[in-house]
């Protein structure tokens, strides 16, 4: 894909080449694997790398420190990523700071955004045990007490939070949706539970939230939550997206160079129909749903054409890593299955990935009822 055909500037193509060079020189194999059995789970060196890059103040105006550019220059990092599975709170963070951007009040925006745009983690934590992908729908509560608000319930699928210097959550306050900000200093000792998640790259907590005591300021902009929740689900959901192509193009790449090396019965396994056809055919459903990312990213801020264009890309992405990250363990044959073979590493994340912000099926779900309304 030609990014000058898509409107880049040359500083943007520039930063799109800094991506992919950082992170194929940054994150090599062996230290993906070597992350996976470290604590935090991701480098803090090459984090503080990434701020000083600037990627983490990219889509942060410049009034709070950031770079002023829009979730279409975040995509491509992201997308860079994912292809080399390199660990790290980007994603969550910018995350937070599209949901402080969308309803944090005006001393919110002023304290946080500049420490985000010089790469404070952060994270948000809004799903439940229930697991519906409808941010809307909140068990979490929270009541006000005075001059404080009190929270309870529990929160899943907290990515990073281990990491974050501040997570927003989301509670049922009143009967309607509310986002409120902690620091880790609210968080006490034992709130935060290491999940056990499929996608060992990555780090997940579920959050205790019962018994936490928070100052009125603590809260975002009441009147926004609900537009900002539905800003949420659409960035992650880009986001995710954007992470699932960049795998998807490894996990081919990783299976190609497999078909072309790998002999049986005298010739390379890739000169086998039944293996060239369904590897090409992978690459080109790729391509497609790299087209539907790019499509989204740069459609993101139309209303209506946005959201239709941000579920067909996340449903797309969703599809094809599944389907080719399958073919690569199959191709791989015994190997395949064993925990030595990359191969595996992408099915677990594309697996991961399916469930945060909406799996394919959701979105296809989400989109009839756009498309005929």
């Amino acid at each position: 894909m030609e990014f000058a055909n898509l409107g880049y500037s040359e500083e943007q193509i520039e930063l799109l080449d800094v991506a992919a060079n950082y992170c194929r020189d940054k994150s090599p194999i062996d230290k993906v694997r070597a992350l996976m059995d470290s604590e935090s789970g991701f480098d803090a060196a090459l984090w503080a790398d990434m701020a000083a890059l600037g990627w983490t103040a990219i889509a942060i105006p410049t009034e709070f420190g950031g770079v002023g550019l829009s979730l279409a220059e975040v995509v491509p990092v992201a997308e860079q990523m994912g292809r080399r599975m390199l660990a790290s709170p980007f994603t969550a963070s910018a995350v937070t700071a599209q949901a402080l951007m969308a309803a944090g009040t005006d001393a919110q925006k002023a304290h946080w955004l500049p420490k985000l745009a010089e790469g404070m983690a952060a994270s948000v934590a809004l799903y439940e045990a229930h697991g519906d992908w409808d941010l809307t729908h909140i068990t979490a509560s929270a009541a006000v007490n005075g001059g404080s608000i009190t929270v309870s319930g529990t929160k899943q699928f907290v990515q990073w939070a281990e990491a974050a210097e501040i997570i927003i959550i989301s509670v049922s306050l009143d009967g309607k949706p509310t986002l409120a900000l902690l620091t880790g200093d609210d968080i006490p000792a034992g709130a935060l539970r290491r999940e056990s998640i499929v996608d060992e790259t990555r780090r997940s907590c579920a959050l205790t939230l019962d018994g936490i005591t928070l100052p009125l300021s603590a809260l975002l902009d009441r009147e926004k939550a609900e537009a900002a929740l539905a800003h949420i689900d659409l960035t992650a959901a880009l986001l995710q997206a954007a992470e699932m192509c960049g795998g998807t193009q490894s996990v081919i790449d990783y299976t190609t160079d497999y078909l072309k090396t790998r002999t049986q019965f005298g010739k390379v396994i890739g000169s086998y129909q039944a293996l060239k056809h369904p590897i090409v055919n992978a690459y080109v459903d790729y391509e497609k749903a790299r087209s539907l990312l790019y499509s989204a990213a740069h459609n993101y801020g139309d209303q209506g054409e946005g959201e239709i264009a941000v579920r067909m890309a996340k449903a797309a992405a969703d599809r094809i890593y599944s389907h080719a990250a399958d073919r690569a363990v199959q191709f791989h044959g015994g190997f395949g299955f064993t925990h030595d073979c990359d191969a595996g590493l992408h099915r677990r994340a594309a697996i991961f990935a399916a469930s945060q912000y909406g799996d394919a099926a959701w979105h296809r779900a989400k989109l009839a009822d756009l498309l005929l309304a």
